[in-house]
């Protein structure tokens, strides 16, 4: 463990420890990272690994540069979608973290309508804006669409995150644990909806 990112592991392993716990990703899907600070980089899940098994000790993560080179004395592979992590973290502004699930509702969602609409008070105050959805045709993000993604989050300051159809869901944060509880509300939103547009 590279003890100077203790306090990254510490929140990356929280939020990845509850995305796990409520059901948002299962398996050895999804991915997290947070940018470093004072360094150019960040760290991101290890592929192959699960939320539930990474560790505040450094178990699951790795530090990389933003251009894809792993930082001096880390070895493994990052998550396919490290690119994408890194187009957001080093260009947007005011992400300190991304954190992508494989969430059922918002996928469900996703397949038969278009934006996430705020359907409840708490989603209202706490989201603002209905999060689109991106269509993209490939089961790792390609840098133009998220680059299309970045800028669409450029563009509106406020909007908090984005829906990939059939894929998940890409939100970013303050920090991880920021990130991962966008991320439930999100989820939550969308499972209302779902539930609504059955009843209905």
């Amino acid at each position: 463990m590279n003890d100077k990112y203790r306090d990254c592991y510490e929140d990356l392993t929280i939020a990845a420890h509850r995305a796990y716990t409520r059901g948002m990703q299962t398996g050895s899907g999804g991915n997290l990272s947070v940018r470093i600070p004072g360094e150019e980089g960040m760290i991101v899940k290890s592929s192959g690994g699960s939320f539930a098994d990474c560790d505040a000790r450094g178990n699951g993560w790795i530090a990389m540069d933003f251009d894809g080179t792993l930082k001096e004395g880390e070895a493994g592979k990052p998550t396919r979608e490290w690119l994408l992590h890194s187009v957001l973290l080093e260009h947007l502004s005011g992400c300190n973290a991304v954190v992508h699930t494989h969430s059922p509702y918002a996928i469900a969602w996703a397949d038969k309508h278009e934006d996430i609409p705020l359907v409840t008070w708490h989603s209202e105050l706490k989201i603002g804006c209905a999060l689109p959805v991106f269509d993209v045709h490939a089961a790792v993000v390609p840098k133009e669409e998220a680059e299309e993604i970045l800028k669409k989050m450029q563009d509106n300051p406020n909007l908090p995150g984005v829906i990939l159809k059939g894929h998940g869901l890409v939100v970013v944060g303050k920090s991880a644990v920021d990130a991962e509880h966008m991320a439930e509300l999100v989820e939550e939103t969308a499972q209302i909806a779902v539930l609504q547009n059955i009843i209905r």
